[in-house]
């Protein structure tokens, strides 16, 4: 049987040092409770350190939470990677962690805080999560198919750090699963404008928790997991974007 799930795909924690200190997990997943959603994808800026807490908050709310990442390419491309379980969010992590030089300084960039699922500290990430790694594009679109996850090219709509700003196209041949626009554009003014070759999701890319569900994509699924998503994307057995 089919149903229908309200999902905002990209939400950061405050494990991002642009994201408010109080995106803690608890409070995001309070917050998501709050607007009707169902899914969340946590996508935080090169690191999945804060979706486990994420997860167990969500389960005590009766939501899902897909872990993800929001990785920099070399060409200073966002891409959304999202998974079903933590294993394989984690070893791409470690393959980010590998590309990723530079260690954040707080007073420019923000804290990065690795949070538990009560809202408490855990620690401080060093890395320079708001950095590019040195992976190519074409590579980690690769590595996350590789480890079953979907690839969704992040906010197209904007200028920075958005694939056709960044490139001035989407290059032929990168398997994308999906083409991510932001509040600011219709989806039918989004087809007009870069095509209808992919599917298009609408994520709010939040930051603060008044963000969180902005914009969303309702999806016509059997279950919460990567391979109805990707059904629904590709429009099989039934399964659908809806809106």
């Amino acid at each position: 049987m089919l149903r229908t799930f309200k999902a905002d795909l990209h939400i950061h924690t405050c494990l991002s040092p642009c994201a408010e200190v109080k995106m803690s997990p608890a409070g995001i997943i309070d917050r998501a409770k709050a607007v009707d959603l169902d899914i969340l994808g946590i996508c935080d800026h090169n690191s999945a350190e804060n979706t486990p807490a994420a997860m167990e908050a969500a389960q005590r709310h009766g939501l899902y939470v897909l872990p993800g990442m929001e990785i920099t390419s070399m060409e200073e491309v966002h891409l959304l990677a999202l998974f079903d379980a933590l294993e394989p969010v984690h070893v791409l992590q470690e393959i980010v962690y590998e590309h990723l030089p530079g260690k954040n300084d707080e007073k420019v960039f923000g804290m990065q805080v690795v949070a538990g699922a009560d809202d408490e500290v855990l620690g401080f990430n060093q890395k320079l999560l708001i950095g590019a790694t040195t992976l190519q594009l074409t590579e980690i679109v690769e590595a996350v198919h590789s480890l079953g996850g979907i690839a969704v090219a992040a906010h197209i709509d904007r200028q920075s750090f958005g694939i056709i700003g960044q490139l001035g196209f989407i290059p032929k041949g990168l398997a994308l699963d999906a083409l991510e626009i932001s509040a600011r554009i219709s989806k039918e003014r989004a087809i007009d404008k870069y095509g209808s070759g992919l599917p298009y999701v609408q994520s709010s890319d939040a930051h603060r928790q008044e963000e969180i569900g902005r914009c969303h994509t309702m999806f016509s699924i059997g279950d919460v997991n990567i391979q109805e998503i990707q059904k629904a994307l590709k429009g099989i057995d039934g399964r659908r974007i809806m809106r």
